[in-house]
């Protein structure tokens, strides 16, 4: 699979431009500033309906623009899809697959996979449990069917129960068969997402460890342990005898969304211990993980997206990543660079077809 055009019209720095791409790497050069993430976010949205690095689609829009359009052309097999994503402002975005609305944006998700590899990645290192719990929710939105469905509900319930306990709190108020009614469904909804995360992790942790010893030259020993309170307990149990401190503290304190992911290195914390070089190679063996993950589980090769990875890798990673390339793992490569003369040096090498697209502010 893959994005054989691509047209942007009033959609962030871009005014109008189309693109026709190659089937193996597509190497996107120009300034800093010029755009050329502005193009690769434009592709992750056509794929998964949102920025990749924000989440209010408005700012998607040009400035002094009153909307914005991506239109891009898939080709799978043979076969010819057209996606068409527009937002106008002060109105909701329309998603249509070949001229037809989807009835819902989830729908979508998963039927064009992608992974994105981006400078920020090292973030789900440094930052809170959201993070790292929202890059593998991605992924299984991505990989698993009726978990995005199952996600959304259980965030829309958790979101109504906290409105209600702080309801009950501001006007010394309870009642405990409305406040049930919400229990129920976030129950449920909550063993339902444990249940696929750790069947997940099961599938996805020998990936992880693979690509961790191919870019280390096996170095070192990493894990991701996938802590949860559901594991081992009764937990519609103790979800109800948590009830007094909800009320008292107004807001939902178990539960699937207070579950985390502790990133390991040789049995010590990789946030505090590990060095920058092994961080680096932790987060890229994640994402060539959930890579190899979505072309096992969706059966087609996902599009990789690779954001400013020559200034922020090393000589031996960025060799790892040109191996993968060359031996085939990879289908369609997006890489941007600001430095053409580097960008044609590292890529000569390259077996596959390679071209090039200049971006100019």
């Amino acid at each position: 699979m893959w994005l054989e055009k691509l047209h942007l019209t009033y959609f962030k720095s871009y005014e109008e431009r189309v693109f026709t791409f190659g089937e193996h790497v597509n190497c996107i050069i120009g300034e800093n500033g010029s755009g050329k993430t502005n193009l690769l976010d434009a592709i992750y949205f056509l794929t998964l309906t949102k920025s990749a690095f924000h989440n209010q689609d408005a700012l998607g829009i040009r400035h002094s623009a009153d909307f914005f359009l991506i239109d891009g052309i898939f080709s799978d097999l043979g076969r010819h899809t057209q996606i068409t994503c527009s937002l106008q402002r002060g109105q909701r975005k329309v998603f249509m697959a070949d001229k037809k609305n989807y009835d819902r944006l989830s729908e979508h998700i998963g039927l064009f996979p992608l992974v994105l590899i981006a400078p920020n990645d090292t973030d789900l290192i440094r930052d809170g449990s959201e993070e790292r719990r929202r890059f593998f929710d991605g992924v299984l939105a991505q990989a698993t069917p009726g978990y995005l469905n199952d996600f959304l509900q259980y965030n829309k319930i958790l979101a109504q129960r906290n409105g209600l306990l702080k309801l009950f709190g501001e006007r010394n108020y309870l009642d405990e068969d409305l406040l049930e009614t919400y229990d129920e469904p976030l129950i449920y909804l909550s063993q339902s997402i444990y249940a696929h995360r750790k069947a997940f992790m099961d599938r996805f942790m020998p990936l992880f460890r693979k690509h961790y010893a191919f870019l280390s030259s096996e170095r070192e020993e990493v894990d991701i342990s996938y802590e949860s309170e559901l594991a081992g307990v009764d937990f519609p149990a103790a979800f109800r005898k948590n009830r007094s401190r909800d009320l008292y503290a107004q807001r939902t304190g178990k539960g699937a969304h207070k579950d985390e992911f502790v990133f390991e290195i040789d049995g010590v914390t990789l946030k505090k211990f590990g060095s920058q070089g092994q961080q680096k190679s932790f987060v890229i063996a994640l994402k060539l993980a959930q890579f190899e993950l979505l072309k096992a589980e969706k059966e087609k090769t996902p599009i990789l997206l690779l954001d400013d990875i020559f200034d922020k890798l090393d000589d031996r990673r960025i060799h790892k990543l040109i191996e993968l390339i060359d031996i085939g793992f990879l289908g369609q490569v997006f890489i941007t660079d600001a430095r053409p003369e580097r960008s044609e040096k590292i890529l000569e090498r390259v077996q596959a077809d390679v071209r090039f697209f200049e971006i100019s502010k």
